[in-house]
């Protein structure tokens, strides 16, 4: 009787034992299949001062100075607001406007006042010096100053999406790779049509009296790092693009 029931134990102990292992091949396949986050971001791949989308289309990004518009005379209001019509109906493409509010990173600013007090011969000087940073610190911090940035994404695809049968639509979702090595053999080409809207924007918003600049791949990478991560964005500083080494496998 004995023997019996330890036989009877050691089968159950191994049944168990199996069931455990099963049990943990299937976590361990569901973690292998759960998707990551960068599978869902919209963006393929940032080069040439272009943003390349998983859809195949192209993106470039403009920063764009303000303007204190109620500072100006009724005459100079008037001709910006004529200016800005005239430029809204020279272009036959869409622009999206993106206005960017965040608190403001001062930490540059802050450093140049360290080496200043730092190089302050005069002892008077070095302590006026070090209670402003102070200061200035405690005020930022404390106040919670927002600083605007304001941006123009001028887009460009190079096909109808009213062409595109839901298909090919479901295609791209599923399949985003097909879409983006096409993009890549026929880059030159769209990013030349975008180059060209790009010109038409620039021109015609400088032409009211704002300052155009066209985004590098370098900041282009530290603004899309900074929106989606909104709490350690401004804090981390991304090395610079020249000084990555990217190892090509033979």
């Amino acid at each position: 009787m004995a023997k019996k029931k330890k036989q009877t134990t050691s089968k159950k102990a191994k049944a168990e034992e199996l069931k455990a292992r099963q049990a943990g091949g299937g976590m361990k396949k569901k973690r292998k299949s759960a998707p990551n986050s960068q599978s869902n971001m919209p963006i393929a791949e940032v080069k040439q001062d272009t943003v390349l989308l998983k859809d195949g289309t192209l993106r470039s990004v403009l920063e764009v100075s303000s303007i204190n518009f109620a500072l100006k005379s009724a005459d100079e209001q008037q001709a910006i607001i004529q200016g800005y019509i005239q430029f809204l109906n020279s272009i036959d493409f869409e622009l999206q406007i993106v206005i960017q509010s965040r608190k403001l990173d001062i930490s540059k600013y802050l450093e140049q006042l360290d080496k200043l007090a730092k190089e302050q011969t005069n002892e008077l000087l070095k302590v006026q010096t070090v209670e402003y940073r102070q200061y200035i610190d405690e005020l930022v911090t404390l106040s919670e100053i927002m600083e605007k940035r304001f941006f123009v994404v001028v887009p460009y695809s190079p096909f109808s999406k009213k062409r595109k049968s839901f298909f090919t639509r479901a295609q791209e979702v599923l399949f985003p790779s097909r879409v983006i090595k096409l993009a890549d053999n026929k880059f030159a080409k769209y990013k030349k049509e975008l180059d060209r809207r790009v010109g038409i924007t620039a021109g015609g918003l400088s032409s009211i009296g704002l300052k155009i600049d066209m985004l590098s791949t370098q900041r282009l990478i530290e603004l899309y790092y900074q929106i989606y991560n909104p709490t350690r964005g401004t804090s981390k500083k991304l090395p610079d693009l020249n000084d990555l080494r990217v190892e090509q496998a033979g």
